[in-house]
């Protein structure tokens, strides 16, 4: 597994058209793009519907319908971290007298 991401979609973007009806259920497409970059609320990932090959060539915009974040990753990933919070400094170890 490369990555784990946490994702919220606003429902009320969701286009109903859209809804495959299929044989276990109801589904719906979408695509999940994680970026280089982080955004001031810590997300590095846009959640859009997706789009048909004639969407692209056509050129019609994203409709975006949520976001996330990276929360772990096997190292190939870069994990989301907010940047309006300063990082926690890490502990520094204590001086410890070895008997060598």
């Amino acid at each position: 597994m490369g990555a784990l991401i946490n994702v919220s979609v606003n429902l009320d973007k969701l286009d109903k058209t859209k809804i495959i009806k299929g044989k276990n259920g109801n589904y719906y497409n979408l695509t999940v793009s994680v970026n280089d970059d982080t955004s001031q609320y810590g997300d590095n990932a846009s959640i859009f519907n997706t789009q048909t090959k004639e969407d692209r060539e056509l050129k019609n915009p994203k409709v975006y319908v949520g976001n996330g974040k990276v929360v772990w990753t096997d190292g190939n990933i870069s994990v989301a971290e907010r940047q309006d919070q300063p990082q926690q400094a890490r502990p520094q170890a204590a001086a410890v007298d070895l008997p060598f």
